[in-house]
């Protein structure tokens, strides 16, 4: 199956399917899911033969100084095809900034993930990845 990959978000529909295929559902409010989507620095979507959306990597940030890549999700059907690998070496293309300035882009990766991030020059040499939840005060 042919694939081709776009530069755009993903629809608030094709986000959500995309993390239900992966199990991830519980990872996104669905009450936010559209503003956090529009707020992207920049996003790729895979689509397959048919235009069905079977892919997505999105930036978030400052856009500036500091990028994070997020949301990397391919379909679990069209693993092993290549498809993350393609959308984040696209996505790192989107974000490269012009003239003599520095964006450090950023990222967490599942066991599973790290090599796919290796390949395309991430490392994981004096940093350590890390996080913290913060719940609202209506929560």
């Amino acid at each position: 199956m042919t694939h081709r990959i776009l530069d755009r978000v993903p629809t608030t529909a094709e986000h959500a399917a995309l993390a239900a295929s992966v199990g991830w559902q519980s990872h996104f409010d669905d009450e936010v899911r559209a503003a956090s989507l529009n707020a992207s620095l920049a996003g790729v979507v895979c689509v397959d033969d048919r235009d069905v959306v079977v892919g997505m990597a999105r930036a978030v940030g400052d856009g500036l100084q500091y990028a994070y890549v997020q949301d990397v999700i391919v379909d679990p059907a069209h693993e092993g095809e290549g498809i993350a690998t393609q959308m984040v070496d696209r996505l790192i293309s989107l974000l490269r900034p012009e003239g003599d300035v520095e964006l450090f882009v950023g990222l967490f990766a599942s066991d599973a993930a790290v090599g796919v991030y290796e390949s395309l020059g991430f490392t994981s040499a004096d940093a350590v990845g890390m996080h913290r939840k913060l719940h609202g005060t209506g929560s």
